[in-house]
């Protein structure tokens, strides 16, 4: 359940005495020792690496192999907001120096290592699983969310990095866009829920930091998971409407009676179906009331956002299907978009 570290696997080595140059020219003081790289086993997206230089140690992050799109995985963007939020938001690991592609082939930047506890599946052996700390755990998410959602912007490079405005009117189009760069199936009641997306395009009444990947398994908690101290994946993170926020959390936050249409066939079941853990209804209530934010028009926000959550999956079916990944786990994720497309459909049926 802690980040586990493995030797670096084949194919995705660093240069690693480029970067150990790289590191003494740019942090002072670091021990005599031989720089060491192990690698982080958990991801599927962006590389991560454990440096060691004898007691010292940080995280490497850069890339995934092979091309990428345009605008995707943008370390040095990355950098920037983790290093304008952590001062504000010190769950955000402390960055310490970007680099460019010229030092090891691949743009990456290191910043700090976080030791605790990675919840996704399952508890440690140690952990005493009751109700109270399933909803302690629940608690301790959303007050997260809101606290991240309380950091001023304006006071922040991100006020000139984003443009707040208009922000869910681009989010519906752009991701129908994607949807349709990636289209391999025909779907039946997809140009139904795309015009009713459109039709139903809410009004931000406000802007704030958004995390946008926000869920169980990108938090860190402390050994006696009593506080949070890390949130990681910092990548999707702009300035935008905090109810899109909140909503793209809860397409990932699972509960014991899910729809058929929500099961993932990609593994097991988060253990946010286990009892005490908040329900998606009283977690997005404990969200309001610690917040004060109005969810009346939140069912547009959650439609939204399992639309957005199986474009995400299509997106890597596409790749799957052009034979540019040969990971057979993605081999069934058209079924799952399928799924996830009409479970959208269903709640535009539901109350506003």
């Amino acid at each position: 359940m802690s980040f586990d570290t493995i030797p670096v696997r084949k194919g995705e080595e660093i240069n690693q005495k480029e970067i150990e140059s790289f590191l003494r020219r740019h942090i002072n003081n670091l021990p005599d020792s031989p720089l060491t790289v192990e690698q982080f086993s958990a991801g599927r997206s962006n590389l991560t690496y454990l440096l060691k230089i004898g007691d010292w140690e940080a995280v490497l992050r850069r890339p995934p192999l092979g091309p990428v799109a345009p605008k995707a995985h943008d370390m040095e963007r990355e950098f920037t907001i983790l290093k304008e939020i952590h001062p504000h938001y010190q769950v955000a690991p402390k960055p310490f120096v970007y680099a460019d592609q010229s030092i090891a082939g691949s743009p990456f930047f290191v910043m700090e290592r976080k030791r605790g506890i990675v919840l996704d599946t399952g508890f440690p052996e140690n952990v005493n699983v009751t109700k109270e700390l399933g909803r302690k755990i629940s608690e301790l998410m959303v007050n997260a969310l809101v606290d991240l959602h309380q950091v001023d912007y304006t006071k922040t490079k991100l006020k000139d990095m984003t443009k707040p405005e208009g922000f869910m009117e681009r989010q519906v189009h752009g991701w129908i866009k994607r949807y349709e760069r990636s289209k391999t199936d025909d779907i039946v009641g997809i140009e139904r829920l795309k015009s009713w997306l459109i039709s139903n395009i809410p009004d931000s009444s406000e802007s704030t930091i958004i995390h946008y990947d926000f869920k169980l398994n990108n938090s860190m908690f402390n050994q006696d998971i009593s506080r949070i101290i890390g949130v990681f994946d910092w990548e999707m993170t702009t300035v935008g409407d905090p109810l899109a926020d909140l909503a793209a959390a809860m397409s990932y936050w699972t509960e014991s009676n899910d729809s058929e249409l929500l099961k993932r066939e990609m593994g097991e079941v988060p253990i946010t179906g286990y009892p005490g853990f908040f329900t998606r209804d009283e977690f997005m209530e404990y969200y309001s009331k610690k917040s004060g934010r109005d969810l009346t028009n939140m069912n547009v926000y959650l439609t939204f956002a399992y639309f957005k959550l199986a474009v995400i999956c299509q997106q890597i079916y596409y790749r799957w299907k052009k034979g540019q990944t040969k990971d057979e786990r993605f081999a069934n994720l058209n079924v799952y978009v399928k799924n996830l497309i009409q479970y959208a459909l269903e709640l535009t049926h539901k109350r506003a």
